[in-house]
């Protein structure tokens, strides 16, 4: 199983025939995700080589799904253009978008995510790496080759950490891997990757990264709190930011005691979140709570072998 993205979607690419979308659609297709098309008006009709696929390019996201049946994009287009782009895709009726495009005004933000959600297109994103099933499709620009299909699922604002714990869990493995990313406005939250990871059945434990600035952590320590009974482990990127200054991400904006990455750790901890001081220690947690679920499941299976022999 998996959240959002699974072998069975359909891949398209808008802006393929851009220098970052080539590179990106060849990554992709080795990876064994299922990419369609490419869409560009300018180069409607045309055929893309990519190693051993060959991949057409429609000229609009509508002609793309009718004749293929695609229903993810993946954007790759400049900022300038990438409102229209996911609006088209949203009116085309695609159910996920996932939005690479780093630098949107936040204004387009508003209005693209906006559109969307009334649409019923889920976006990931903007300035985001994408997400990626292990083992199933990859879509955007997460490293393949660094992780494995396995119980953890990852929800981040940050790309780099992303791989970066990933690579630490890599002989654990993942269910699905979300880089939501940092900006002040995305389509899907952190909450919206818990709520979905709980209802996976082959999630055992969400990995959450955050980041200072906003209160996306905060907000999210409330929805576990309420609604989420699989372990969660966290890491806050921002312990060292000095004081008054805006780090990293447009979204890491930190006015007085809202926001820091203090503050986001209490709010996890105070929800049983077990919160990492750094990728490396996080990753520890994640192993020492995955050895208490297999101790349990143990146990309960001991427990249930010896009530069968009794009867």
């Amino acid at each position: 199983m998996a959240i959002y993205l699974t072998k069975e979607s359909k891949v398209l690419v808008q802006g393929m025939t851009g220098a970052e979308g080539m590179k990106h659609t060849r990554r992709m297709l080795a990876a064994g995700t299922d990419v369609v098309g490419g869409v560009n008006p300018r180069k409607a009709g045309r055929t893309v080589d990519f190693d051993h696929r060959t991949v057409p390019v429609f000229g609009s996201v509508r002609k793309g799904i009718e004749h293929t049946g695609a229903d993810v994009t993946v954007v790759f287009v400049p900022p300038a253009f990438a409102e229209a782009a996911v609006v088209e895709a949203a009116d085309a009726g695609i159910g996920l978008a996932v939005v690479i495009t780093e630098g949107i005004p936040v204004h387009d933000s508003v209005a693209l995510t906006a559109h969307a959600r009334a649409k019923g297109t889920r976006v990931i994103g903007p300035n985001c790496p994408g997400l990626i099933t292990p083992g199933q499709s990859n879509a955007g620009i997460i490293p393949p080759d660094i992780t494995k299909p396995g119980r953890v699922g990852l929800v981040s604002k940050s790309g780099t950490l992303t791989y970066q714990l990933m690579y630490e869990l890599r002989d654990v493995g993942f269910s699905t891997c979300v880089g939501i990313g940092g900006d002040p406005v995305v389509g899907t939250s952190h909450i919206d990757c818990l709520a979905a990871f709980e209802d996976d059945p082959d999630t055992e434990l969400i990995v959450l990264i955050g980041e200072i600035g906003g209160d996306a952590e905060e907000r999210a320590a409330a929805r576990i709190r309420a609604h989420v009974t699989k372990p969660v482990v966290a890491y806050i990127a921002g312990f060292t930011a000095p004081e008054g200054r805006t780090m990293g991400h447009a979204g890491a904006i930190v006015s007085g005691s809202s926001g820091t990455a203090r503050a986001k750790k209490e709010a996890l901890e105070s929800a049983g979140v077990r919160v990492g001081s750094t990728p490396t220690e996080t990753a520890r947690h994640v192993l020492e709570a995955l050895d208490a679920l297999d101790a349990r499941a143990g146990a309960a299976q001991d427990g249930a072998a010896r009530d069968g022999a009794r009867a």
